[in-house]
């Protein structure tokens, strides 16, 4: 005993001892081990079946979790580009979600979650992550009827950034193009030019990202050129977009239920960004 306990001399006679009762351990775990074995034989055909159902309900669950996260993390980055877009505006700004679309297939329009008790007024401009949506055509208390770029009758007042040169943009009730009219034949104008909304009319407020230059077509004699531009904004697939106050335009109070004036203004508005 002192001479293992000192200087470990009885390991190797330890070890051999162990290696030869290994068998002695098998048989003893036998009985056990076989018992497992012949009740696995035996498994009726009903109890794999439950086992079968319960496994997928159980892949059910997790691919609606997995989904669910799909969509969390999509929307997720979408707020992220409409809170990076809304740093870069001089102008006020609240968030609201596409909750339908019009179904006529003749009318552009969709219906955002912000109303009136939003401060949100007929004419604001609507923008998604990358360019100019549309304008709010009606509001009601909580919700307001968007009115599309795309839309036949829907224009807006464009400039080229290269040059500066003015047109006017028109919807033509294509999802994906839009029409730049009165273009003189000799104006200096590119395909790939960026158009921004030009400020004039004070409908939209100046420098914001509309469409870009897809395709020019000259007839000869024509006076003006067809120019037809595709839209920055992705009019049939955001699902936030920014409403956005103008600095020269005044914040409306929303009001309460009693019909009087909230003293303290809309609280999700903040300057130079999306709450």
């Amino acid at each position: 005993m002192v001479a293992d306990v000192r200087f470990d001399t009885l390991q190797t006679a330890r070890s051999a001892i162990a290696t030869g009762l290994s068998p002695v351990y098998w048989f003893g775990n036998a009985p056990s081990q076989l018992s497992d074995w012949v009740s696995g034989l035996f498994t009726t055909r009903d109890d794999l079946l439950e086992e079968n159902d319960a496994l997928k309900a159980r892949l059910l669950i997790l691919e609606r979790r997995a989904l669910r996260y799909a969509a969390l993390a999509a929307e997720n980055n979408e707020l992220r580009r409409l809170l990076n877009s809304g740093e870069v505006l001089d102008d006020r700004v609240i968030v609201a979600e596409v909750v339908s679309v019009s179904p006529d297939p003749f009318s552009h329009e969709v219906v955002i979650n912000k109303g009136s008790r939003d401060g949100v007024r007929v004419g604001q401009a609507i923008l998604d992550s990358t360019g100019l949506m549309g304008q709010v055509l009606t509001t009601s208390s909580f919700t307001s009827r968007v009115l599309l770029i795309s839309d036949s009758s829907h224009a807006v007042p464009v400039e080229v950034v290269r040059n500066g040169l003015r047109a006017i943009l028109l919807g033509n009730g294509d999802i994906s193009a839009l029409e730049l009219v009165h273009v003189p034949d000799t104006a200096d104008i590119r395909e790939g030019d960026l158009l921004v909304s030009s400020g004039l009319g004070g409908r939209f407020p100046k420098g914001y990202p509309v469409a870009e230059v897809k395709r020019i077509h000259k007839d000869p004699g024509e006076p003006f050129v067809q120019i037809e531009a595709t839209p920055k904004a992705q009019l049939n697939r955001s699902e936030m977009v920014l409403v956005v106050f103008s600095e020269n335009q005044e914040l409306a109070r929303p009001t309460q239920d009693d019909g009087s004036m909230s003293p303290e203004g809309d609280a999700s508005v903040t300057e130079g960004g999306a709450d």
